[in-house]
């Protein structure tokens, strides 16, 4: 498990396509600082196994469907991506629950600075709109990250919803260079997905008396 709060902005320094995979090479001096075999990391969002370390570096194989469904699928040598070590037992919880299980990918519609803060707007699948709420969370390319605004279908351009970023989020993560038509990754809050299938299944539970 994750919890969204980006440990270290790494760069892919290597990728070898495959005839059904892909295998991906990271500078990451951080997060392979205590890197063993078979450890999770997630990159942009995506829990990944690490095969090979050494150097400040690690490998990953990401299979075809991994790579179709995600944004890894454009990732090339001189690629900075979001890095996070899963979480230990015992560690602090400073995001929210994230899986690194990316529920679809949104495009990027608009980004506005302001003195303070960057507002980015993200068009997202029709699939995934019920699970977006105002000040709820959300995570995008592994950062986790609080809806500020949403709208459904408002001037032809599908539903969407903003997020509002700090300057440390701009310089810590790539969504400080994020740009129009720009493709994330996004995860939904687990906890909203089984709050609708527990009630789904409510609604059609039979009951049966005197067993």
């Amino acid at each position: 498990m994750f919890t969204g709060i980006v440990e270290e902005l790494g760069t892919i320094v290597a990728r070898d396509d495959l005839s059904d995979s892909a295998r991906i090479t990271v500078d990451g001096p951080l997060v392979t600082s205590d890197a063993g075999h078979g450890d999770s990391i997630a990159v942009n969002g995506v829990c990944l196994t690490v095969v090979e370390f050494g150097e400040g570096r690690f490998t990953v194989d990401v299979m075809a469907e991994t790579l179709k469904r995600s944004s890894l699928g454009a990732l090339e040598a001189g690629s900075r991506v979001n890095l996070e070590r899963a979480m230990a037992a015992g560690g602090r919880f400073g995001g929210h629950i994230v899986q690194g299980h990316v529920d679809g990918v949104g495009t990027v519609v608009s980004v506005s600075p302001s003195e303070n803060w960057t507002v980015v707007r993200i068009a997202l699948p029709d699939d995934l709109s019920r699970y977006v709420v105002e000040k709820g969370s959300i995570t995008v390319d592994g950062v986790s990250l609080t809806v500020s605004a949403v709208g459904y279908g408002e001037g032809g351009t599908g539903d969407w919803f903003e997020i509002s970023l700090i300057p440390t989020t701009l310089a810590e993560t790539n969504l400080g260079i994020t740009e129009p038509g720009l493709v994330v990754n996004l995860e939904v809050d687990v906890i909203a997905k089984y709050v609708e299938r527990l009630h789904s299944r409510a609604g059609g539970a039979t009951h049966s008396h005197g067993e």
